[in-house]
C-alpha cells in the first residue's frame, strides 16, 4: 500500500536526502503499484468483514490504491462499497504491490503471510500474530524483518500519554497497571482470549516498556470453551487484566497506579486522560481531578499511517514480528497457566 503520487527520480525524501529511487527493504513503487486488504472470512466470520471495511476506508483516506483479496460475496460487497481500486479472489490474482495487510481470519493468518513471502513486501498483520507460538517464532525467523503486527492500543492517544507519565515520574514510581477489557457475545472463529487478550498484553508493553511475566490465571468457561480470563503478571511494577465476554456492558479502561496518584483512560473514545493527585490514600475525601486532553483521532488510521510511511520511506511502525511473536508466547503461558487446553484454541 504504497501512496498515490510516488517520487520519480532526482526526488528529495521528507528527510531532506536526495531519493535513490528505491526505498529501503521494501518492493521499489511503480505507477501500477497498489494496497492490499486481505480479507478471506468466506463468509464464514461473522463481523470480520465490517473490520476490513474500515480499514480498507482508513487506507483509502490516506491516498492508497487498493487491491482487495475478497472471496465471499460479502466481502466483495465491502470491497465495493469501500471504493477498492480492484477486486480480485485469491493472492495469486494481485498484480505488483508495495505491501499487504493482513485482515483474515486469526486462524488463518500464518497461511495468508506464507502465500505473500513471495512477494518480497512488507506485511502488516492484525493481531495476533497467529495463535500458535510455534508458528509465530517460525515467521520471524523465516521472514521477521517485514513482517508486523497491527496491535492499534500502542497507537492509542491515551495509551501513549499513559506511557508518558509512566516514564516521567511525574505521578512518582509506578506500582501497577490494571486493564479492563469486557462485553458480550464472541463474533469470532477462535476463542474470545486470543481475540481481546493482545489488546491488554500491548497495553502494558507500551506503558511499562517490557512484558512482566505471567504469574498467574483464571479462566471463566462455558462447558469447555474459555469467555473470560484474568492474569497476574510481574510483580514491581504489577500488571493486572481481565478479558471476558460475559458482560451485559461494554467497558474499555486502563488504569495507571502510581505512588502519588493514579491517570486513568476510562474508555476507548474518552477526550482525556484523568489524572488524580494523592498525597494520602488514607484520606476518605476524592481530590478533584486533572482532565488532560488527547487526541481523538482513531488508533487504527495511525497505525496505518505509519505503515503507509514506512513504505514511503519512514521508520518501521510499532510491534515487530519478534514483540508479536513474544506476546503470543505469553498469551499461551497464560492459557496454560490457567488450565486452558491448546486443542480449545
Amino acid at each position: 500500500c504504497n501512496k498515490k503520487g510516488v517520487p520519480g527520480s532526482g526526488s528529495v525524501t521528507k528527510s531532506g536526502r536526495p531519493w535513490s529511487g528505491d526505498l529501503p527493504r521494501r518492493r521499489r513503487a511503480t505507477n501500477s503499484s497498489a494496497c492490499i486488504l486481505i480479507d478471506l472470512c468466506g463468509g464464514v466470520l461473522v463481523g470480520c468483514g465490517d473490520w476490513g471495511r474500515y480499514i480498507l476506508r482508513d487506507l483509502n483516506s490516506l491516498g492508497c490504491r487498493v487491491t482487495a483479496v475478497a472471496r465471499s460475496e460479502q466481502s466483495r460487497k465491502n470491497a465495493r462499497d469501500g471504493k477498492a481500486a480492484s477486486i480480485v479472489n485469491s493472492i495469486d490474482q494481485l498484480p505488483d504491490i508495495d505491501g499487504a495487510v493482513v485482515a483474515s481470519p486469526t486462524s488463518s493468518h500464518a497461511a495468508v503471510i506464507e502465500e505473500l513471502l513471495d512477494r518480497q513486501i512488507p506485511i502488516y498483520v492484525e493481531k495476533p500474530l497467529t495463535n500458535d507460538p510455534k508458528t509465530a517464532s517460525r515467521l520471524v525467523k523465516i521472514a521477521g524483518d517485514r513482517i508486523f503486527v497491527m496491535d492499534k492500543w500502542r497507537h492509542h492517544p491515551g495509551i501513549e500519554l499513559l506511557a508518558e507519565i509512566a516514564r516521567s515520574g511525574e505521578l512518582g514510581r509506578v506500582l501497577g497497571l490494571r486493564s479492563t477489557r469486557v462485553s458480550w457475545g464472541n463474533h469470532h472463529e477462535i476463542d474470545c482470549i486470543w481475540i481481546y487478550a493482545p489488546h491488554d498484553i500491548a497495553i502494558a508493553y507500551e506503558v511499562l516498556g517490557y512484558l512482566p511475566k505471567p504469574r498467574s490465571a483464571m479462566t471463566e468457561k462455558i462447558g469447555d470453551t474459555p469467555v473470560g480470563l484474568v492474569g497476574l503478571l510481574g510483580d514491581n511494577p504489577w500488571f493486572v487484566f481481565e478479558a471476558s465476554i460475559r458482560y451485559r456492558e461494554r467497558r474499555r479502561d486502563v488504569r495507571l497506579h502510581c505512588e502519588n496518584g493514579i491517570a486513568v483512560l476510562a474508555d476507548g473514545y474518552s477526550d482525556h486522560i484523568q489524572i488524580t493527585r494523592v498525597a494520602d490514600f488514607n484520606d476518605t475525601k476524592i481530590p478533584e481531578p486533572e482532565l488532560r486532553p488527547i487526541s481523538t483521532e482513531f488508533p487504527l488510521l495511525r497505525e496505518l499511517r505509519a505503515f503507509v510511511e514506512y513504505l514511503d520511506g519512514g521508520p518501521p511502525p510499532k510491534s515487530s514480528a519478534t514483540e508479536g511473536a513474544a506476546m503470543v508466547q505469553l498469551i499461551a503461558d497464560l492459557r496454560k497457566l490457567a488450565g486452558i487446553s491448546d486443542s480449545l484454541q
